[in-house]
């Protein structure tokens, strides 16, 4: 028998995917999957290409359902997480993949977020300078946000090495349709998707204090788009350099030299989203502006992958003295 795990939000579009992940993972074994509007049905009627895992029944999310686990991941909505988590015993230990424990600063969460602050836990990105040891040492990781994911990669080691302006910084990035999760919303229908690219929360999306927070930007303006595709995420990052803006490509190699799931594209090569698809990847290229001189990095994941699913189980396989890789890939799918 392996690792006991439980998947809260199991029926949406990242619970999904984690589930995927988790049922072909050497050391883990799935005990419990929730959910809230499907409570009852056993999950293949739910993701019926899960097929090793379809006799599972669904069960109303609460401490009961999850607390005979080793480890819970929460996939639920910004909000929804925080309750849930505080009714669970000390010694289970949580992946939030929602939003809820991410931000240090109260302030920067009520701007963005409804409700209280709920606290902050240990953040759930390894590549960060000393976040492999806090994850691995932590009972309680939240997870990063998928936009917030591919600019932090991007951007943090720029700032980091003072070659990137912390004070200047733009993000214009375009998301597939499943981050903005699996319910039936009529702007994100097929019919209103197909064929067009819309911006949406101009100017406010509630990954941008998550970002600052962890790149150490102090000014960023973000532009998220809406893409007509199921899943990926393309971020283009630009900053006003301190140095030499060629610099850039070195820096971040140096940066992921040695991350499996991190990779920095040969010179003149543009990430693309269909090759992250399906992988714990993130992929990411850089360029200068002939005509500002600004660094220009492109980043690359799939949303789900390690935007969300991926991430979360990365963090897990730490937290569980696991190796670090067991169930992901970094490859994709095609086409």
């Amino acid at each position: 028998m392996g690792v006991r795990v439980a998947v809260a939000g199991a029926t949406g579009y990242a619970g999904g995917e984690l589930l995927r992940l988790l049922a072909a993972h050497p050391d883990i074994e799935v005990t419990a999957v929730t959910g809230q509007s499907t409570a009852g049905a056993t999950l293949g009627t739910v993701h019926p290409h899960l097929r090793s895992l379809s006799h599972l029944p669904v069960l109303a999310t609460g401490p009961a359902e999850l607390a005979g686990a080793d480890l819970v991941f929460l996939a639920l909505p910004h909000g929804a997480s925080a309750p849930v988590a505080a009714a669970l015993p000390a010694g289970v230990k949580i992946v939030d993949l929602g939003a809820d424990h991410r931000l240090a600063d109260p302030a920067a969460w009520t701007t963005y977020y409804p409700g209280p602050h709920a606290g902050t836990w240990t953040y759930g990105l390894p590549e960060l300078p000393g976040q492999r040891a806090a994850i691995t040492a932590a009972d309680r990781v939240a997870a990063p946000g998928c936009y917030a994911t591919a600019v932090t990669l991007a951007l943090a080691p720029l700032v980091a090495a003072g070659l990137a302006d912390p004070e200047d910084v733009v993000v214009v990035a375009a998301s597939g349709t499943s981050g903005a999760g699996r319910s039936a919303v009529a702007h994100l229908l097929g019919s209103e998707v197909m064929g067009d690219v819309s911006a949406y929360k101009v100017g406010a999306h509630q990954h941008v204090p998550e970002i600052k927070q962890a790149t150490g930007a102090r000014t960023l303006s973000m532009t998220p788009l809406l893409a007509p595709m199921p899943r990926g995420i393309l971020a283009t990052v630009t900053a006003r350099p301190l140095g030499d803006p060629a610099a850039a490509a070195a820096v971040l190699d140096a940066a992921y030299a040695a991350e499996p799931f991190v990779h920095v594209l040969p010179a003149g090569t543009s990430p693309r989203t269909a090759a992250t698809l399906g992988g714990n990847t993130c992929l990411l290229g850089t360029a200068t502006d002939r005509d500002s001189g600004r660094i220009i990095v492109v980043s690359a994941l799939d949303n789900l992958g390690k935007g969300a699913a991926g991430q979360a189980l990365q963090c897990a396989n730490l937290m569980l003295g696991l190796p670090e890789t067991a169930g992901l890939t970094t490859d994709g799918t095609a086409p």
